[in-house]
């Protein structure tokens, strides 16, 4: 997908978004939404950035079978920093980023693994109220909700990180892992042992 295609992305979701929104709540800083999303000690040996898309149900198959081991054994112990990096691939996957990264960073990968546990309920072409429903749950209010749908800036700035990404790794596929920087990206729906392995733990 090239950056006009892209960029043509936003401008649907941020359509889909403004429908109804009664007001247009304050939202984080552009940049503070846009910054790194990541879990894991700083000082970790092994840098794993994944690239997902919340609509992709490989993306949602390794969320749910493989990342509980790996957060438990490789990440709370120490060894291993998991950068999450949007990678949409479709509207739907778009606004549910913008709304994921208008919640506080502490929620973040608590809302993401809600996503794609809940993938079935809302990743849909008629997405805007059923993932309203999941995000009130979360603690989001309505406006906010509607806000981050709209933000033209914030889904243009998801999309900029997409495409550079895609540049810089060759991302062709979601879920993708880049290892400590190593390319080509290792794609895929892996297991924990495949994983640990990649990372040089195993």
């Amino acid at each position: 997908m090239d950056r006009r295609n892209l960029l043509a992305l936003v401008g649907a979701a941020a359509i889909a978004g403004a429908r109804g929104a009664a007001a247009q709540a304050a939202l984080p800083p552009l940049e503070a939404m846009l910054a790194e999303r990541a879990i894991g000690s700083a000082e970790a040996a092994v840098t794993v950035q994944e690239f997902f898309s919340f609509t992709c149900v490989h993306c949602a198959t390794f969320h749910l079978e493989t990342f509980p081991r790996v957060k438990a054994e490789l990440i709370e112990t120490g060894r291993v920093r998991v950068i999450l990096r949007d990678f949409p691939l479709d509207q739907a996957a778009l606004a549910a980023a913008a709304v994921a990264r208008a919640m506080s960073p502490e929620r973040y990968e608590p809302f993401l693994s809600t996503l794609f546990r809940t993938q079935a309920q809302w990743a849909r072409r008629s997405f805007v109220d059923d993932l309203a429903r999941i995000a009130a749950l979360a603690g989001m209010p309505r406006a906010t909700y509607d806000a981050a749908l709209a933000s033209v800036e914030l889904q243009r700035g998801i999309l900029e990180q997409r495409l550079a990404a895609e540049q810089r790794f060759r991302i062709e596929a979601t879920p993708s892992f880049v290892f400590n920087d190593r390319t080509p990206a290792v794609s895929g729906a892996i297991g924990f042992d495949r994983f640990a392995r990649e990372a040089g733990l195993a």
